[in-house]
């Protein structure tokens, strides 16, 4: 660990709020536990119920995921909407078979990972809720952290121990393979230091994202809404310019030339469309 994060570490959280706030949702995930025994018990699944999951006579989020998304918050912050409670409701025989894996402890951390969640919609792509679940029923192990963005790990380790050398394969990994290198690496990281060694992990990672807040990442699905988004407002640009175009050839106020011209320009040079939408209302004023 490089020594400028051990001088942060040594003077992070003086006055022990973080602290207490952490050591507070840690019983709540003992609660939790002692509530859905799972790791415990694998046959204890088959008992979580569909009201477990989301209620949807009260319209309201079921006892398990409101541990997961609220009272656990301090150990990974998630936002989940009510459509995912549903699609996890519906498909609930697919979750617990999920679930089954996330306790096994036959299966690395990548291969819990690494398993169908994309088959609930919601739960796949970067998995983070997938991997918050993993956390709460894996937290005995010391092999988990509550960091669940795969760019935010990279973006930590890159802080703490300066240059991250990845193997050759690295982009070639999957989901799973890829975090469980990088929770490896930070856990080693933390292990390095005198000062953060003693520290409990989601406290290590609160300091983390306390003094190193990663940077807004916009995720695939995110640019492919921006994108969408764009092209959207374009096309409706396009329509009320050539609304405007029609409006005045009938006008007369331009020739069926000069409609063509306009036209070609403005796909041809979108740095001129703003002069000539003005040009043009100005003739429709007239």
């Amino acid at each position: 660990m490089r020594p400028s994060v051990e001088e942060k570490a040594r003077t992070f959280d003086r006055n022990g709020m973080m602290k207490s706030i952490v050591d507070e949702a840690l019983k709540k995930l003992r609660s939790f536990r002692k509530k859905y025994p799972f790791t415990e018990d694998p046959n204890s699944i088959e008992t979580l119920s569909p009201d477990d999951i989301f209620k949807t006579d009260a319209g309201e989020i079921g006892d398990f995921f409101h541990y997961i998304e609220y009272y656990l918050k301090p150990l990974g912050h998630l936002t989940l909407y009510s459509n995912v409670y549903r699609r996890i409701r519906s498909h609930l025989e697919t979750f617990k078979e999920l679930l089954y894996v996330v306790v096994d402890q036959e299966k690395s951390l990548g291969e819990k990972v690494d398993v169908s969640w994309k088959e609930i919609k919601g739960l796949g792509s970067d998995s983070h809720i997938a991997k918050k679940i993993i956390f709460c029923f894996n937290y005995e192990t010391g092999e988990v952290v509550p960091i669940f963005s795969t760019a935010h790990l990279e973006h930590f380790l890159g802080k703490i121990r300066g240059e991250l050398i990845f193997p050759v394969q690295y982009e070639n990994m999957s989901l799973g393979e890829k975090y469980e290198f990088l929770t490896d690496k930070l856990l080693r990281a933390k292990e390095s230091s005198h000062v953060t060694k003693p520290w409990e992990i989601t406290y290590f990672c609160r300091f983390l994202y306390e003094t190193y807040t990663p940077p807004k990442i916009i995720t695939q699905t995110q640019r492919k809404k921006l994108r969408e988004k764009a092209i959207l407002e374009q096309k409706q640009q396009f329509g009320n310019f050539m609304n405007l175009l029609n409006e005045l050839r009938r006008k007369n106020r331009i020739s069926a030339e000069e409609l063509r011209v306009y036209r070609e320009r403005w796909s041809n040079n979108p740095q001129d469309r703003k002069a000539m939408t003005d040009k043009l209302l100005s003739l429709q004023a007239k």
